[in-house]
């Protein structure tokens, strides 16, 4: 007997010897004999006979205590591994996820989820095994210890999931649970926490007494005091949920809306770090696919800010200095100068910057990541290379340090004796060697992380705020802009963009024509846009569409009011890449057809008409549409609104005919539609012009002015082409038939026939031998009944102003018979008929080119008619800023000069002496 017990002995002795951990080895495999199952093969022959090699099943007793402690407690556990069909080979999910159901169907609360945590602990066993042996690349050993974490989160939330919905009753929103860190990029070592975020997709009370946030939460707690409880059987994971939102003090679940919040007001650049890794792995897919698609662009911005690289750099010193310590940092695989956070960082920091352009990059995987940018060339191959061989080095060192007991431990001893048998794991024939190749692997790293990411931080600008009225009221706001009300929160990152954008936008507002208005309607388009920090890191790094919005604040504000009200009206316009190019009435009727407006509802109607004009005055602010653009494209707006509801309320039968600025395709900001209307149904034009005027909280369409209609306001509003023939013959005045000059049919049944009589009428108009004196009488009958009496302000009814100008053509064309509804057009035909000489054009397209500037500007504040200079001496400095000049005394001579060429024009041609 004896002797048999020494045999066992002496092959266990021997086995021992040539181990990493002769006394652990011998523990170990002694404890096994003494509890080796009878009707089992012996356990000298397994060993001799272990699949994956002798060695491999030593190297796991030597190197790995918890390893031997598992396999002593349950020696069933290692009869199992010894299968060829164990570890020989990879598990897929469906095998493992087979596999743990089997063992812990019967498992809950009752045994504290003992199956379940044995199943962990033997499948945790096979990996390190597998990865000892190195028949595991590192792809497999993390992919499949994130899997086990994966199914044991599963398998508790499941079970209680619907303990909590059988005590409480269900609640109709979802649960989520979404990984975060190694977890979430599938990249689980030997002892990671378990990075998660806890998500609901709505609020709602499930009872008068429990709320869905009271019942979530409770779920949240039970898997983390589950996760957190030890067992003899051994630990689950380590649940950490230390990265959502407001860390330790914020709840440990959250609605989908409660996120979204906290990240567009107070995410900062770590935590979109942190959601690179998210990825749903329990509960409601469609709840985490719908988390990471609304946060995608905060996790991936379209223009990340100038300070990105610094911040990173800082979290990175920070980490350095005050978490791994300079004794440590050659030492620390994971933090050290050179370790796989610096990887993780230049990984990740590209991510940030290209993943918004490159989808491809959206990866929560480092090492496809890290693949990715070799693809996309937006890394070297060398140094691509170079950090894929040193994270695939790092990680088998972390590994091996945390297989002894699956501890939190990412440092190289500096013991010789642990040293040596580290080295000696990893296969490296001395401690010496071993040392050489880490520092070697992080000597690589550590270059590449400080030609990407900035180590400098920049200095910020100071900028006075002098130039606003009320500079104290101006500071008061700008505080306020960075830190909120008292009662709100306001996160350090978005403090932080905060100061990158003041200077920036003070520059911007400082060359404001009104600094302190602008500076008010920002402030309240921030209150408003409620998306604080994405909305400074959007305008940080994109000066064009700060450059946009001060523009627009000053120069319109009604557009500020209309941004303020609806400010994703900003994005949608500007991100539309037919925003650089005018819009015909085609295009406009394509869209209005798109938008489900119906007789007895035309808000969608008024709605898309805020936005053109919207769109109108963004591109007229920012010089990329000349004013006789603008123009144009506010007078197709205005036909395509116009026919389309005429459409919709059935008056296809009334021909409808444009007249004035709006026949000339000439209107400007805040205009009516002159019309006639030519047919027999008075009620259909009636509703037509009461829809088309009709005010509601989306404004209204465009009014309509229909008195230059037979008789004016005293005549039907609609009168049949039977009725214009003999009235224009008979009875019409000069200016009646002088307003044709403009007249262009629209739509209905009826238009040839009305341009035929209205052409005929014109016509005979042209032959009346005072033509020019009565002309110039109408002129002077405006100026007595509409001007202000001060000439200088009246740009329109003043001596040379906009209505010389249009009559003086208007007058050309009656006399050499030139039909034109178009000013400018009109004037090209006079010279083309010899009756204007080329110079004579120019000057003349110039003077009233700069009048009708002159009205746009004063119209698009407030998109309100308006025809006269300001007379207050600041409001005209304001004006001649908006027009482009630095002071109204520049303006004014141009003005001046502009107004007396048109004079002259108008008297050498209607009143010579």
């Amino acid at each position: 007997m004896f002797c048999g017990m020494d045999h066992r002995a002496g092959w266990i002795r021997e086995r021992a010897a040539t181990s990493l951990n002769a006394p652990q080895v011998e523990t170990t495999l002694v404890q096994l004999n003494e509890q080796w199952p009878a009707n089992a093969m012996s356990l000298a022959e397994l060993v001799q006979q272990f699949p994956l090699g002798e060695s491999a099943l030593i190297h796991l007793l030597a190197v790995s205590s918890i390893c031997a402690t598992r396999l002593t407690r349950n020696p069933e556990t290692l009869l199992w591994l010894a299968q060829p069909e164990v570890c020989l080979a990879s598990r897929s999910r469906a095998e493992m996820l087979a596999e743990a159901h089997a063992l812990t169907s019967d498992s809950g609360v009752d045994n504290n989820f003992g199956a379940l945590r044995f199943w962990k602990g033997r499948e945790m066993t096979r990996v390190a095994v597998r990865e000892l042996a190195a028949v595991a690349p590192l792809e497999e050993t993390t992919g499949e210890l994130s899997l086990i974490a994966e199914i044991c989160l599963r398998r508790v939330f499941e079970f209680w999931d619907a303990e909590l919905r059988q005590r409480y009753g269900s609640p109709k929103g979802d649960f989520a649970i979404l990984a975060l860190g190694k977890l979430g990029g599938s990249e689980l070592n030997h002892s990671s926490d378990v990075d998660l975020l806890f998500l609901y997709s709505e609020e709602g009370q499930l009872t008068p007494h429990i709320s869905y946030h009271q019942f979530f939460n409770r779920l949240g707690n039970k898997i983390l005091e589950t996760f957190s409880k030890p067992h003899p059987a051994g630990s689950l994971f380590r649940a950490d949920l230390r990265l959502r939102p407001e860390g330790s003090a914020g709840p440990l679940a959250r609605s989908l809306e409660s996120m979204e919040n906290y990240y567009a007001g107070f995410g900062e650049t770590w935590e979109r770090i942190a959601l690179i890794k998210a990825r749903g792995i329990a509960g409601s897919r469609e709840l985490a696919y719908d988390f990471l698609r609304l946060h995608q662009p905060f996790i991936y911005p379209k223009s990340p800010t100038p300070d990105l690289l610094e911040e990173i750099a800082n979290i990175k010193h920070r980490i350095e200095r005050d978490v791994v310590g300079p004794e440590k940092l050659d030492r620390d695989v994971k933090l050290g100068r050179g370790g796989i956070r610096d990887i993780e960082f230049v990984v990740q920091t590209l991510q940030l910057i290209h993943g918004a352009r490159n989808p491809f990059l959206q990866e929560p995987s480092m090492l496809k990541a890290l693949r990715a940018l070799r693809e996309l060339d937006l890394l070297p191959p060398d140094e691509v290379l170079a950090l894929d061989n040193a994270y695939r080095f790092l990680r088998r060192v972390e590994h091996r340090l945390q297989i002894e007991a699956e501890q939190q431990t990412h440092t190289v001893p500096d013991e010789p004796d642990p040293l040596t048998r580290l080295a000696r794991s990893l296969r490296f024939s001395s401690a010496s060697d071993f040392t050489a190749a880490l520092q070697n692997r992080m000597g690589l790293v550590r270059p590449i992380f400080q030609r990407i990411i900035s180590e400098s931080p920049a200095q910020s600008a100071k900028i006075t705020v002098e130039f606003f009225k009320d500079a104290k009221r101006a500071e008061k706001a700008l505080t306020g802009l960075e830190r909120g009300a008292p009662s709100f929160h306001i996160g350090t990152r978005t403090r932080q963009i905060f100061q990158r954008l003041r200077p920036i936008l003070l520059d911007r507002i400082s060359k404001a024509a009104d600094p302190d208005a602008t500076l008010n309607q920002f402030l309240r388009f921030v209150e408003s846009y409620g998306l604080r920090s994405l909305l400074f890191e959007l305008l940080v790094t994109n000066p064009k569409l700060l450059e946009l919005i001060a523009k627009t604040f000053d120069a319109s504000r009604f557009a500020g009011d209309l941004l303020i009200r609806r400010p994703q009206l900003l994005e949608d316009i500007t991100r539309d890449p037919a925003f650089d190019e005018p819009r015909s009435v085609e295009e406009n009727l394509g869209r209005l057809d798109s938008l489900g407006a119906s007789a007895n509802n035309l808000d969608p109607i008024r709605a898309y008409r805020q936005r053109q004009l919207l769109r109108i005055i963004l591109r007229d602010v920012m010089g990329l549409v000349q004013p006789a653009g603008t123009f144009v494209e506010l007078s197709d707006v205005a036909e395509a609104c116009l026919v389309f509801v005429a459409k919709l309320l059935a008056s296809e039968q009334l021909t409808i005919i444009a007249l004035g600025k709006f026949g000339g395709r000439e209107i400007s900001y805040g205009a009516d539609l002159d019309v006639l209307f030519v047919g027999e149904d008075v009620r259909a034009a009636q509703n037509l012009m009461i829809a088309m005027a009709q005010p509601t909280a989306e404004g209204n369409i465009w009014a309509l002015d229909a008195r230059l209609r037979p008789e004016g306001e005293k005549g039907p509003v609609v009168c049949s082409l039977e009725t214009f023939e003999p009235y224009y013959v008979g009875r019409a005045q000069l200016w009646e038939l002088q307003a044709l000059t403009r007249a262009r049919a629209i739509s209905g049944p009826r238009q040839n026939e009305f341009m035929a009589i209205a052409k005929a009428a014109w016509r005979r108009a042209c032959q009346d031998a005072a033509l020019f004196m009565k002309i110039d009488d109408i002129v002077q009958r405006i100026r007595r009944e509409r001007g202000s009496g001060l000439d200088f302000l009246d740009l329109k009814t003043g001596s040379g102003g906009i209505i010389e100008a249009e009559f003086l053509v208007q007058a050309l064309q009656m006399r050499a018979n030139v039909w034109e509804p178009n000013w400018e057009r009109a004037v090209d035909a006079l010279h083309q008929s010899g009756h204007l000489d080329k110079s004579d054009v120019a000057r003349l397209k110039n003077s009233y080119a700069l009048l009708r500037r002159c009205e746009l500007v004063l119209r698009r504040y407030d998109n309100r008619s308006v025809s006269t200079l300001p007379s207050d001496p600041d409001e005209q400095r304001k004006f001649a800023i908006r027009l482009g000049y630095n002071d109204f005394d520049a303006f004014r001579r141009d003005y001046l000069t502009a107004r007396e060429a048109i004079h002259a024009f108008y008297q050498r041609f209607i009143t010579p002496a």
